[in-house]
């Protein structure tokens, strides 16, 4: 018989502050993202970003804890597909991701709950600590940039639902014009 294949798997817990810089080593690296995803567990998340090398087969997954109420970098400008991963953690956690491209908005899955994995304790204390950090003033900048985003959002929704209705309108009546001249 050949010698056995066993492929590395590795776990590293690295700080916030440390993600972006070490996922640019992945992607220099040629590591796929192979998937993102976050856990609630004494009173933090944990997420964990795994990477995986197609050649040698190893596995590496990079570990981050945060606070409930603590913002966390998109990696989406160096892989493009978590954003479908931060958008799910934020939809199904409250994961405080910063800058999704695109951003769902709470919209990725058609769920009437918010943020059903995160247990209702957990849901009070995060919004007791993001109470505390906006007396602190801060994260003010991003909530503004958040909400002017939103804003925008809203904008073009309002604008496309309006088109739509006159659109509506305009067909109900031609119709009735129709009708009228038989």
């Amino acid at each position: 018989m050949g010698a056995k294949f066993t492929p590395k798997q590795t776990l590293r817990v690295i700080e916030k502050e440390g993600l972006l810089r070490e996922v640019m080593v992945m992607k220099s690296r040629h590591m796929r993202l192979s998937q993102a995803c976050a856990s609630y567990k004494d009173g933090h998340y944990e997420l964990s970003y795994s990477f995986a090398d197609d050649e040698t087969m190893d596995y590496e997954t990079l570990r981050v804890n945060v606070g409930l109420a603590e913002r966390v970098p998109s990696i989406h400008n160096f892989y493009s597909c978590a954003s479908y991963y931060e958008n799910e953690m934020r939809e199904l956690f409250g994961v405080k991701i910063e800058l999704i491209e695109p951003d769902y908005r709470n919209k990725f899955y058609r769920i009437k709950a918010e943020t059903p994995f995160l247990p209702e304790d957990a849901k009070a204390e995060q919004k007791k600590e993001e109470a505390e950090i906006s007396l602190n003033g801060a994260d003010s900048d991003l909530d503004q940039e958040q909400a002017a985003r939103d804003e925008k959002q809203a904008e073009k929704d309002a604008a496309a639902k309006k088109a739509a209705d006159e659109k509506k309108a305009a067909a109900a009546a031609e119709k009735a014009a129709k009708k009228g001249a038989q």
